[in-house]
């Protein structure tokens, strides 16, 4: 049959054919089409659809020419890196008061009491603190070119924010301080930086600040202290040849010698930010308004198209303002004039301060997220509420997997709630960073908290941040891709096997962000700061095939602990080493532990003798195997760490003993002796990993 019989065969039903066909069905017939029809219609325009990711997702970063192998962050397409996001906006001082713009004077900072409700500083009600105190600081001698270091010695609250507002206001430089440095730390950057005026929180620290500078010659002469000021501190301080006024008095001071604002320019110095090394004195970043407005920048361009800040929008504060992760969220908020509300000041009850503010920005660090999911596990307490806590994860995880991250599932109603409610029930935005999280803990926290969940990786000296996670992609394993405010580049480190041809090497990074260098420390800034500009982090890291970057070891010897203390092994090996029982050490820890353990080779000539003494005989291998003699062991390399000032988080938990010697031979050592780290944490994985799993139980 030809194409033409059979068109002309075909015929268009009429409307009459149509309606007595309709009329044959049953009416539960028809009523079950038409429901069938609006379910299938609304379930349409309602389900639930992936993130419109910044870029494409399977190639987030791009190589740039020059045979470098450097890359920038796909986000930018191709355009330059990022200095700032608002015209209005390149430094610090500009950023807060296009804040008071955009929240058209709303609220600013809360603090609350306990079982109170926060309460809260307008914008305006800030910046006129913050210049009265910032006339304070100059009536007292401080300006730009003289003198421009003001010390801050606080814990988070309002008062530390007004503190650095007054510097950025009159062109000053904030160096941040905190307890944790220890007396000889502090003395070392009163020292280093000449600070003439510290603000202090409580009358404990400005004690110990007094303790730094008792005795000796200093360059304090002006403590301005937010609680009040009692007789004996106002004695000791006056010992010490320093003025002690209250907070209170100062804004006053200034008030009655009111000056101008003198606004910084995006290069003058913003903050003298130290960290604390595993060995040595502190070192000083410098850091600009350009490198802080550019991390801030960057994260608003990544972030931007899928979860705009506006006023509305509010932030917990208890992560250290001494550090730049806490400082560059504090500047996103604020810059869109959104609220900040501090926690009480104890972590243990921050559920809730969390539950009185309802935040929607959510900054965390691995060590509170390890907690939290250890917390939901422990409450699935019979296999049928594991078994539903499981179950309702895969189905969010298989969402995430396809781009789409919420919390009104079916899931989140029956199994995820009350998460969700324990952290404010409004959080829509939350970054963590500080240090590695495992991947099953930040999977399933993203899956339970339903949120746009980031994970960031930088340091110090490139301001905080140089890569973050992108929108849609809530995979775990890796730190994202570059940062629009900078290029990465991986470098060879041959004596590791690590080659840059092979996408591994030390991370390099370059931009708008990276430090200027070390205050008064040439020898240092050299080494972490090259003559092109590339800041060497010492971290090992893997481009993905995505263009995402891995971070899979450490150049140095020097790695973080779970709560993000820095740990140098060698140094701790050498002290163990010490002990008459001990020839070999191995130190392990990484960032997913909260401790550290260690593998002892016993000193085959002298372990029998030294084992008699206590009682116990044996063969060389029967000792080594002896639980015993593992704890005299144990205590005793632990005596002499503590005679030797190591920290409690210095000091191994527990230890495995191991009767063969680690060598060239056994591929344990390098020909020139030294300990192949990355081997032993190979050849010891069982081990270590039992040492852990004790510890746990």
């Amino acid at each position: 049959m030809q194409a033409h019989e059979l068109l002309s065969q075909l015929r268009i039903p009429e409307l009459s054919e149509v309606r007595d066909y309709l009329r044959s069905f049953s009416t539960n017939t028809l009523l079950g089409m038409g429901a069938f029809t609006a379910v299938t219609a609304y379930w349409y325009a309602t389900r639930p659809k992936a993130l419109q990711a910044p870029c494409d997702l399977r190639m987030q970063s791009i190589e740039l020419p020059g045979g470098e192998f450097a890359r920038r962050g796909a986000v930018l397409n191709g355009g330059p890196l990022l200095s700032f996001y608002y015209e209005d906006a390149k430094t610090m001082y500009e950023c807060f008061h296009r804040g008071l713009r955009e929240s058209k004077n709303g609220p600013c900072l809360g603090s609350r009491k306990p079982k109170q409700p926060y309460e809260w500083l307008s914008y305006s009600e800030v910046i006129e603190r913050a210049e009265h105190l910032g006339s304070a600081f100059l009536h007292k001698g401080h300006s730009k070119s003289g003198d421009p270091y003001i010390g801050i010695f606080s814990q988070n609250r309002p008062e530390w924010t007004i503190a650095e507002l007054a510097c950025y206001t009159y062109s000053l430089i904030s160096v941040p301080l905190y307890d944790t440095l220890g007396t000889e730390a502090i003395s070392y950057i009163l020292d280093k930086t000449c600070i003439s005026t510290v603000v202090c929180d409580v009358p404990e620290k400005a004690g110990l600040l007094l303790e730094c500078v008792s005795g000796r010659q200093h360059s304090v002469k002006t403590l301005i202290l937010m609680a009040d000021v009692d007789a004996d501190l106002q004695s000791r301080a006056q010992q010490c040849g320093i003025q002690i006024m209250s907070l209170t008095d100062a804004e006053n001071m200034g008030k009655t010698h009111r000056r101008q604002p003198e606004p910084p320019q995006p290069d003058d110095l913003a903050v003298i930010c130290f960290t604390s090394g595993t060995t040595g004195n502190p070192k000083g970043a410098m850091l600009t308004h350009r490198n802080i407005v550019s991390n801030i920048s960057a994260f608003i361009h990544v972030t931007n198209s899928t979860c705009p800040l506006s006023s509305r929008d509010s932030h917990i504060s208890y992560l250290p303002l001494a550090h730049m992760f806490e400082r560059v969220v504090q500047g996103v908020v604020l810059l869109h004039g959104a609220r900040i509300g501090y926690f009480q000041g104890d972590i243990r009850v921050l559920m809730d301060d969390l539950i009185a503010l309802k935040p929607t920005i959510f900054p965390v660090v691995p060590r509170l997220l390890n907690r939290m999911f250890d917390k939901i596990y422990g409450q699935a307490n019979t296999p049928l509420k594991r078994r539903l806590l499981e179950f309702a994860f895969r189905r969010k995880e298989a969402e995430m997997k396809s781009g789409i991250m919420r919390r009104d599932s079916i899931w989140d109603k029956i199994i995820f709630k009350k998460v969700q409610a324990s952290v404010g029930g409004c959080v829509r935005m939350m970054v963590t960073g500080a240090a590695p999280i495992s991947e099953p803990v930040l999977t399933f926290l993203r899956a339970a908290l339903g949120c746009q969940f980031y994970e960031g990786y930088g340091q110090t000296e490139c301001t905080a941040g140089s890569t973050t996670t992108l929108p849609g992609d809530w995979t775990a394993g890796h730190v994202g891709a570059p940062l629009p405010c900078n290029d990465i580049k991986l470098v060879d480190v041959a004596e590791m096997n690590y080659y840059a041809a092979n996408g591994e090497g030390e991370v390099c990074v370059r931009g708008p962000n990276a430090f200027k260098g070390y205050l008064k420390d040439p020898e240092k800034t050299k080494e972490a700061l090259d003559e092109e500009g590339w800041v060497h982090t010492g971290d090992i890291g893997r481009w993905l095939p995505n263009g995402s970057l891995k971070i899979v070891d450490r150049k140095k010897h020097i790695f973080k602990l779970a709560q993000g203390e820095y740990i140098a092994p060698e140094k701790i090996e050498n002290i163990y080493i010490r002990s008459e029982a001990v020839v070999q050490a191995f130190v392990h820890g990484d960032s997913l532990q909260a401790c550290l353990v260690a593998i002892i080779v016993p000193d085959p000539d002298f372990l029998p003798g030294w084992a008699k003494k206590r009682g116990i005989e044996g063969t060389y291998e029967d000792l080594c195997k002896n639980k015993d003699i593992k704890k005299a062991i144990l205590e005793d390399i632990i005596k002499l760490g503590k005679e030797s000032g190591l920290k409690s988080f210095e000091q191994v938990k527990d230890i495995a003993l191991h009767s063969e010697m680690f060598t060239i031979q056994n591929g344990l050592l390098t020909p020139t002796l030294k300990a192949k780290r990355a081997d032993l944490r190979n050849h010891f994985r069982s081990h270590i990993d039992e040492l852990y799993a004790n510890i746990k139980m």
